[in-house]
């Protein structure tokens, strides 16, 4: 008989656990100090109470994770839309892969149009170099969040890409609960959006098929693209860059993820949209063929970037940072004169955000290619001929 793998290090909060961890999160100064600035209209003492009556997860993410996010919705952009929902069943669970912009957000957004459409939250892939603080764990794992192991030693990366694969595969097809996870480690900064082959040799580790394609089709991966006209974090990912390029060893602190979380829950985003795709069935055939299994997960990848390249809405920022990048007028019909200003302003603005020494051109450069990269990537897909016309 075959041993049941042991999820308990990286699985979600269940709900009968749920009173024992709000016990332990009333204690900490922190997450109480968290209360004061996620809900100043409400005494600290008053969400206590309120938080221990939740006797469910489902009623913890319906009454106090999704109305923070809808009043971030609400004061943070001018409108989140979404499109491709009516295309998939609400009864099913999905693997959505998406491109990852906002470290709290994209998962947290996603959430609140799932949930108003008919269909359940979904399971959370989270890095636990985000997981600063126990209580921060206590706090995610209780919005059905899993955690995702970095920085181990390689033979310990192999066991749990192996555990993780297990719980992913497991929590699709035995459970029957939807995940959500990033198409590569890390946000993208560059907005090229990429999938990473390591994500999917993750993936394929719990196949119980030779064909990599049946692997695939067993977990239902539904493409998601994120855009959001602005990205309140920006300016700190272009500030990594120049870091990078003068010091190729620096690595960002917590503190820094901290201050990227902040930014991204408070700056504002203009309009956001989330599209879905269909979800990937017979074009896995198509990598039976592939005769190297590393070109199949190229083929993979290639495949999944396709779709969220396809679907990702492009706004005038886009637009604008492509001809502003290289000095022409190409597409100077997707956008007024007055929605250039803007976002040239929006840029300058987010430039004297920065507090210590910067090289400013370079700055500014880093941020017109990371609002460019969309359309490059559309301009690739589907050719100029198609987006001159």
């Amino acid at each position: 008989m075959t041993k049941e793998p042991d999820f308990e290090s990286i699985r979600p909060y269940q709900d009968h656990e749920i009173q024992q961890v709000f016990e332990r999160l009333k204690k900490e100064t922190s997450f109480i100090e968290l209360i004061g600035f996620l809900y100043p209209e409400l005494p600290a003492r008053k969400f206590l109470d309120k938080m221990m009556q939740i006797k469910s997860i489902r009623q913890f993410q319906q009454e106090v994770i999704s109305p923070y996010i809808k009043e971030i919705i609400k004061n943070t952009t001018r409108s989140v839309t979404s499109e491709g929902l009516d295309q998939l069943n609400p009864d099913e669970a999905y693997l959505y892969i998406s491109n990852h912009r906002d470290i709290i957000l994209d998962p947290a957004i996603l959430n609140v149009i799932l949930f108003e459409n008919g269909f359940d939250t979904t399971e959370i892939a989270i890095g636990d170099n985000l997981l600063i603080y126990p209580w921060i764990t206590d706090l995610v794992k209780l919005n059905r969040t899993f955690i995702v192991k970095r920085n181990l030693p390689v033979r310990q990366m192999l066991e749990n890409s192996t555990l993780l694969s297990k719980y992913i595969r497991h929590t699709l097809t035995k459970v029957g609960n939807s995940i959500w996870i990033a198409q590569r480690e890390g946000r993208s900064k560059d907005g090229n959006d990429r999938t990473q082959l390591s994500l999917l040799k993750m993936l394929n580790i719990s196949g119980k098929n030779e064909s990599v394609a049946e692997n695939f089709k067993e977990l239902k991966i539904v493409p998601v693209s994120i855009s959001y006209e602005y990205d309140p974090c920006d300016y700190l990912k272009a500030l990594e860059f120049q870091h990078k390029r003068d010091n190729p060893d620096y690595v960002k602190t917590a503190e820094d993820d901290l201050k990227h979380m902040g930014a991204g829950l408070r700056g504002r985003k203009g309009r956001v949209h989330f599209a879905f795709g269909q979800p990937i069935e017979n074009e896995f055939d198509q990598i039976k063929d592939v005769q190297s299994k590393n070109e199949k997960f190229e083929y993979l990848a290639r495949l999944i970037d396709k779709h969220v390249h396809e679907n990702y809405k492009l706004w005038p920022s886009n637009w604008i940072a492509w001809d502003m990048l290289n000095e022409n007028n190409e597409y100077c019909n997707k956008y007024s004169s007055e929605e250039k200003q803007i976002f040239l302003d929006y840029i300058e603005e987010h430039l004297d955000r920065i507090e210590e020494e910067g090289d400013r051109d370079f700055l500014r450069k880093t941020l017109f290619e990371m609002y460019a990269n969309p359309v490059a990537n559309k301009r690739e897909l589907l050719g100029n001929m198609f987006w001159n016309k």
